[in-house]
């Protein structure tokens, strides 16, 4: 399963792209481990998972990182990740910034 890294039992509070999965998940009304290839696009084709998860995550040293988005297009919606951790996802139609 795709996702068996996003849930680990370490993590207290659950990835941004797991995060991202599950709000794709819930608009398309099923499970997050459904969202995975053939019947959806995987999230590594689109974004690295890896440095969306470090991008807002705190400095080694526990600084906070800079405030700020990241927008792409997913499972054709258009997401938008901000550095507070909040996902919000939008129908390509409702979203502006791509075009």
């Amino acid at each position: 399963m795709l996702l068996s890294v996003d849930r680990s039992e370490t993590d207290s509070v659950p990835s941004l792209s797991f995060e991202v999965i599950a709000a794709i998940a819930e608009r398309e009304g099923v499970d997050p481990t459904d969202i995975e290839p053939p019947t959806y696009e995987a999230l590594y084709d689109v974004i690295n998972p890896e440095a969306l998860d470090s991008l807002f995550a705190p400095r080694e040293d526990g600084t906070p990182r800079s405030t700020g988005t990241v927008e792409f297009l997913f499972c054709g919606y258009h997401v938008t990740v901000s550095s507070d951790g909040t996902v919000d996802v939008a129908e390509p139609e409702d979203a502006t910034a791509f075009e």
